[in-house]
Protein backbone atom coordinates (compact mmCIF):
# COMPACT_ATOMS: atom_id res chain seq x y z
CA UNK A 1 0.00 0.00 0.00
CA UNK A 2 2.95 2.42 0.20
CA UNK A 3 3.76 2.35 -2.95
CA UNK A 4 0.45 4.23 -3.68
CA UNK A 5 1.64 7.32 -1.38
CA UNK A 6 4.65 9.25 -2.45
CA UNK A 7 7.38 9.97 -0.31
CA UNK A 8 5.83 13.58 0.96
CA UNK A 9 2.67 11.67 2.37
CA UNK A 10 4.66 8.78 4.10
CA UNK A 11 6.85 11.25 5.85
CA UNK A 12 4.01 13.71 6.67
CA UNK A 13 2.12 10.56 8.51
CA UNK A 14 5.54 9.46 10.53
CA UNK A 15 5.84 13.41 11.70
CA UNK A 16 2.27 13.66 12.68
CA UNK A 17 1.80 10.39 14.48
CA UNK A 18 5.28 11.12 16.41
CA UNK A 19 3.32 14.47 17.62
CA UNK A 20 0.21 12.53 17.80
CA UNK A 21 0.58 12.11 22.05
CA UNK A 22 -0.05 15.36 23.65
CA UNK A 23 3.12 14.74 25.65
CA UNK A 24 4.99 14.41 22.57
CA UNK A 25 4.09 17.59 21.09
CA UNK A 26 4.45 19.09 24.32
CA UNK A 27 8.16 17.80 24.02
CA UNK A 28 8.83 19.09 20.56
CA UNK A 29 7.11 22.58 21.52
CA UNK A 30 9.49 23.21 24.42
CA UNK A 31 12.39 21.95 22.45
CA UNK A 32 11.12 24.47 19.47
CA UNK A 33 11.37 26.82 22.00
CA UNK A 34 14.66 26.78 22.99
CA UNK A 35 17.30 28.91 21.43
CA UNK A 36 20.05 26.03 21.94
CA UNK A 37 19.60 22.14 23.02
CA UNK A 38 18.07 21.27 26.35
CA UNK A 39 20.46 19.57 28.83
CA UNK A 40 18.79 18.68 31.62
CA UNK A 41 16.09 15.99 32.74
CA UNK A 42 12.82 16.64 30.63
CA UNK A 43 10.83 14.29 33.63
CA UNK A 44 11.05 17.55 36.05
CA UNK A 45 8.96 19.13 33.58
CA UNK A 46 6.45 16.89 32.65
CA UNK A 47 4.50 14.98 35.65
CA UNK A 48 5.51 11.34 34.10
CA UNK A 49 7.88 8.65 35.04
CA UNK A 50 10.97 8.37 33.20
CA UNK A 51 10.34 5.20 31.21
CA UNK A 52 7.00 6.66 30.18
CA UNK A 53 9.48 9.96 28.80
CA UNK A 54 12.46 7.85 27.21
CA UNK A 55 9.07 5.82 24.88
CA UNK A 56 8.31 9.34 24.28
CA UNK A 57 11.71 10.62 23.49
CA UNK A 58 11.98 7.45 21.06
CA UNK A 59 9.09 7.76 19.46
CA UNK A 60 9.92 11.71 18.20
CA UNK A 61 13.77 10.67 17.67
CA UNK A 62 12.32 7.73 15.60
CA UNK A 63 10.37 9.88 13.32
CA UNK A 64 13.54 12.00 13.00
CA UNK A 65 12.04 15.26 15.09
CA UNK A 66 14.60 15.31 17.62
CA UNK A 67 18.07 14.00 18.23
CA UNK A 68 19.73 13.56 21.59
CA UNK A 69 23.43 13.13 22.97
CA UNK A 70 24.45 11.53 26.32
CA UNK A 71 26.54 13.48 27.85
CA UNK A 72 27.01 12.06 31.54
CA UNK A 73 25.09 12.02 33.32
CA UNK A 74 22.85 14.34 31.18
CA UNK A 75 21.13 13.60 28.07
CA UNK A 76 21.03 16.66 25.24
CA UNK A 77 18.08 17.06 23.44
CA UNK A 78 17.76 19.38 20.22
CA UNK A 79 15.38 19.75 17.33
CA UNK A 80 16.65 17.94 14.71
CA UNK A 81 16.53 21.98 12.52
CA UNK A 82 16.55 19.89 8.77
CA UNK A 83 13.24 17.44 9.50
CA UNK A 84 12.24 20.98 11.41
CA UNK A 85 11.87 22.62 8.57
CA UNK A 86 10.95 19.87 6.23
CA UNK A 87 7.42 19.17 8.87
CA UNK A 88 7.13 23.02 8.17
CA UNK A 89 6.95 23.17 5.07
CA UNK A 90 5.07 19.53 4.38
CA UNK A 91 2.28 20.82 6.82
CA UNK A 92 1.77 23.82 5.41
CA UNK A 93 1.22 22.69 1.66
CA UNK A 94 -1.32 20.55 3.51
CA UNK A 95 -2.89 22.50 5.06
CA UNK A 96 -2.81 25.86 2.73
CA UNK A 97 -6.29 26.85 1.23
CA UNK A 98 -6.59 26.97 -1.92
Amino acid sequence: MEQFFNDKIITAARFAKALGHPVRLHIFMLLSSQSHCYSGDLSEDLPIAKSTLSQHLKELKNAGLIQGSIETPKIRYCLNYENYELAKKIFSEIFIKN
